[in-house]
């Protein structure tokens, strides 16, 4: 006696539908709900304080310093970078272009960290 068979034998075409609706219901969701927004702006802070604002409309370079040294941050339009930084990791530098809302890059040696903003953050700096 096979089981694999048994429980399919149950199974009503109305059962399928109900399956594959909440299939493409799970889909949906992960899609519409899981992507970020297009950011608008950044927030440089050093050592907890804002020390730079600016949006993401134009290429521009800006240099935060912190106990270690510069941290070189890179604009280009819809995005930003850290580019570098004088921590011992480098995880900050490694994350790369930074592209959506909500998106933060902490070079936590040298206290600097970079968040994008915009309306449809995926997260908040709480949750990440």
């Amino acid at each position: 006696m096979r089981l694999d068979a048994d429980w399919r034998a149950l199974l009503r075409p109305g059962d399928w539908l109900v399956v594959c609706a909440g299939f493409a219901l799970c889909v949906y969701s992960a899609l519409g709900f899981w992507t970020g927004g297009a950011p608008d702006g950044i927030i440089v802070r050093a050592a907890g304080k804002v020390v730079a604002e600016a949006d993401l409309s134009r290429a521009r370079k800006i240099e935060v310093e912190g106990p270690l040294g510069t941290t070189l941050i890179e604009i280009e339009p819809g995005r930003a970078r850290v580019a570098s930084d004088p921590g011992p990791r480098q995880y900050c530098v490694r994350q790369g272009w930074l592209s959506r809302a909500g998106a933060v890059a902490i070079c936590a040696p040298n206290q600097v960290s970079l968040t994008l903003t915009g309306r449809g953050s995926d997260y908040d700096s709480l949750n990440y």
